[in-house]
């Protein structure tokens, strides 16, 4: 069977047609600037061969058409046509207490991610808009939803709700979530056969490090806690995201400069974390190579990025009474070695000792600990699509 996985943004396509008899990626993508003034294009991959095709996308839909005709209809073609595809998996950040596995998507679950959106309105309201188009152009396939914070349904009611009057979570549902959930979930249990170990018996902490970036706690292979809150914009500090602050900062700037709520959320979103701090980019590459210039902002920045981190890994310990092993994972965590060297670096009163010839890995699983380490560190890269398309397959 093949699964075409999409994880739709609000300007952006991304895609990967997987043949689940051998998990092997036959073709996959990016479409960009869907909607926007410039002109759309997409980034289409496919044989070992890179084609960058500019073509105008107004919508998720004629995204989704020209996709289907790179698959089908080109030189390249790598299915004859769309009844090969026995699936569609779609990537929903947000599912709330509503949807915590995943799900076949009807009219009902469209309408039930829009009611939801509130909590991640970018990325559920461009998630919805892709189920539309491909419910337009593949009425007969079957499509399935997976949500980011299903993995995170195992933490307990003490460590998901905020301290905040009961009410507001009975009435609201304001919670804890956590986000990355398809990663977290891939990269522990695969840590484990790495390691040769059953996942049931491993305490692991899983950094996925990349635009956005969260940690998570997973004990014998089930979530027990995350960094990311109520919605993607909480836990540790990223590149353009604050991540946890204090509260009275917010309501603080909105009276001192009369800022409204949207405006708030842009500049908490966009405006902060590592590119707030360093005024240089939201990209770790950018703000590292400033910072080897001598950019004092750039290198407080980067400090201030490593030692939240830390602390943060340092909290889950505790949620999990121990740690067996650490694992880097997604952009940053993947293939910024200074990064994973500063943030352990903040960690050696725990025995962590990293071997700085095997952290020149990028984008390749290795372990990056020295042999007498007291805690092991991974490099484990994600694969979020195939554990997307997994679940579809399953589900249908």
């Amino acid at each position: 069977m093949k699964i075409l996985v999409l994880n739709c943004g609000s300007s952006s396509l991304k895609y990967q047609l997987i043949n689940m008899d051998n998990e092997e990626v036959i073709a996959k993508g990016n479409y960009e600037r869907i909607g926007e003034p410039e002109v759309s294009f997409v980034t289409h991959k496919v044989n070992g061969e890179k084609y960058r095709i500019e073509h105008p996308a107004p919508t998720h839909k004629e995204a989704l058409e020209f996709i289907i005709e790179q698959l089908t209809k080109t030189d390249y073609a790598v299915v004859s046509s769309l009844d090969e595809i026995g699936g569609v998996g779609h990537r929903v950040v947000q599912g709330a207490e509503k949807y915590t596995d995943p799900v076949i998507i009807d009219d009902s679950v469209i309408a039930g991610v829009k009611e939801v959106a509130d909590l991640a309105p970018v990325h559920n309201m461009a998630a919805a808009m892709g189920m539309e188009a491909c419910k337009a152009l593949m009425p007969n396939t079957p499509m399935v939803a997976v949500f980011d914070n299903g993995f995170h349904k195992t933490i307990p009611e003490e460590r998901f709700l905020f301290p905040i009057p009961y009410h507001y979570y009975r009435d609201y549902k304001i919670r804890k979530y956590g986000f990355h959930g398809t990663s977290h979930s891939y990269v522990s249990k695969r840590v484990a056969e790495v390691m040769g170990k059953p996942v049931e018996s491993l305490k692991t902490i899983v950094c996925h490090i990349g635009q956005g970036a969260s940690l998570c706690a997973v004990d014998g292979g089930k979530s027990v806690d995350t960094s990311m809150g109520l919605t993607p914009l909480g836990g540790i500090m990223m590149c353009a995201r604050s991540g946890d602050l204090d509260p009275s900062i917010v309501t603080y700037l909105m009276k001192k400069e009369n800022i409204k709520p949207e405006e708030m959320d842009k500049i908490l979103n966009k405006e902060s974390g590592i590119y707030g701090i360093s005024g240089v980019t939201p990209d770790v590459r950018d703000i590292e190579a400033e910072a080897e210039k001598g950019n004092e902002r750039a290198k407080l920045a980067l400090k201030a990025y490593d030692l939240n981190i830390a602390q943060y890994i340092a909290k889950f310990i505790v949620s999990l009474g121990g740690v067996d092993t650490i694992v880097f994972t997604a952009g940053v965590g993947e293939n910024q070695k200074n990064r994973r060297a500063g943030i352990c670096k903040n960690l050696e009163f725990l025995g962590i000792k990293i071997d700085g010839a095997k952290n020149e890995v990028r984008g390749e699983e290795e372990e990056i600990s020295t042999p007498d380490s007291a805690i092991k560190v991974y490099v484990i890269p994600t694969n979020e699509e195939l554990v997307i398309a997994r679940e579809t397959m399953n589900l249908i």
